[in-house]
């Protein structure tokens, strides 16, 4: 069951509810006030659609056997998402190495079958040659997709305002990549789909005429103005809609999409002189721990994952949150068949860390018990309760100091 480090006085009164099992078919059947939903009284009936525990958890009697139960669980995961195809390689270019600060960095990009290549960061200690463990740092969403890997990486003391906002308000100031890093690792952080050098820019679009679109393509033209940066965000964020219909239509989603970049990622890691292949995590917040959830799920590589300010159940959003999040996050159908966390639960017994904020605005607490319940109950069936720790920190969403320090030490206890 998940901890509580740190838990002021005022919310120590919560504790107790937090570790009782959930009925949630009972809760599916309260009052009227209680069927209330973001989607009116039809939220029960449309929570009722799905079955509880799905056809193929793992928490189900039938299931017995963990292989077979994942050959199945991650082949109905996969073929929903749908990924699309990435090709071979990548071949990597490697545009600056330079030393900053404790650590060697490597400023480098890879071309993909589709889009603009994408930019990538790698940092590891000065001098180190390996092989180390690796941590591939999946970055947030945070409503800015302008930036991607600079969000979680420091790699000059002339860092823009703007990043070091974003820094400040997710992360406690500081740059977690670096700071992971110099304990022994080689991180690499990636511009995922849309996101940073992986954006659809204002010219690349046509028969859209309406928002900021129309503002002389300012933002094409000095990108790193923050009132050019904010213009482009909300353009961006309505332009996510648009997106999402239009990979449907091409048969893929946008969780597919992330999985296939973010398993590209992992190739690029895994194939360096200086990286232990079998000694590779994952870890983000937000969209970042949206992106572990999958990743984690999906790819056997994933040796450690931590996923932070990222965990509830398909109900949460349902009935009462899918307007806090993106399109990313939701792939159709895949609620029949696993609840949310039991995508991340298909790479169990490997450890896996959920990272949850109590007064996180993007989910309710009693759903992100419940998320926390299920993991709990899919470790405690494969016979490794021990590989699997959720915590509970006060406040709202983010990825702080401490709950930096739980993660990194969550890596150095399985992958050193």
């Amino acid at each position: 069951m998940g901890t509580f480090p740190f838990l002021p006085p005022s919310l120590s009164a919560y504790a107790e509810p937090f570790n009782t099992k959930l009925d949630h078919k009972a809760k599916k059947a309260g009052s009227a006030e209680e069927k209330q939903s973001i989607i009116g009284f039809y939220g029960p009936w449309a929570a009722s659609l799905a079955e509880d525990p799905a056809p193929l958890s793992f928490r189900r009697d039938e299931w017995s056997d963990l292989e077979e139960w994942r050959k199945i669980a991650r082949g109905k995961m996969l073929e929903l998402t749908a990924p699309p195809e990435t090709g071979a390689g990548p071949e990597l270019t490697i545009h600056k190495k330079y030393q900053y600060e404790d650590l060697d960095v490597e400023e480098m990009s890879w071309q993909l079958p589709y889009g603009r290549p994408t930019s990538a960061i790698l940092l590891k200690p000065h001098g180190a040659s390996g092989p180390l463990p690796a941590i591939l740092g999946l970055h947030d969403h945070g409503g800015n997709k302008y930036l991607g890997k600079r969000k979680i990486t420091c790699v000059s003391d002339q860092t823009p305002d703007f990043v070091l906002e974003h820094q400040e308000q997710s992360y406690e100031g500081l740059a977690w990549a670096n700071e992971v890093a110099k304990r022994g690792y080689v991180v690499l952080v990636h511009d995922a789909f849309t996101f940073g050098s992986r954006r659809v820019l204002y010219s690349d679009v046509s028969e859209i005429a309406w928002g900021p679109c129309n503002v002389e393509g300012k933002s094409d033209k000095d990108p790193e103005d923050p009132a050019n940066i904010e213009r482009y965000n909300r353009w961006a964020a309505e332009h996510e809609h648009i997106m999402s219909k239009s990979l449907f239509c091409g048969g893929t989603t946008w969780p597919g999409v992330f999985l296939a970049e973010d398993m590209k990622a992992v190739d690029v890691l895994s194939k360096r002189p200086d990286v232990d292949p079998e000694r590779i995590g994952c870890g983000g917040l937000s969209g970042g721990g949206l992106r572990t959830v999958y990743l984690g799920g999906a790819d056997p590589r994933i040796k450690c994952a931590v996923c932070a300010g990222f965990m509830s159940t398909w109900d949460d959003f349902l009935l009462n949150k899918s307007y806090t999040h993106t399109w990313m996050t939701y792939t159709p159908l895949l609620p029949r068949y696993l609840d949310f966390p039991e995508i991340l639960g298909l790479r169990v017994p490997l450890p896996t860390l959920v990272l949850n904020n109590i007064d996180d605005e993007l989910y309710t607490m009693q759903e992100m018990t419940r998320a926390d319940n299920i993991m709990e109950e899919v470790y405690e069936k494969a016979g490794a309760p021990d590989r699997y720790k959720s915590s509970f920190y006060p406040g709202p969403h983010k990825m702080d100091a401490q709950m930096q320090e739980e993660a990194f030490t969550w890596y150095d206890r399985w992958l050193k």
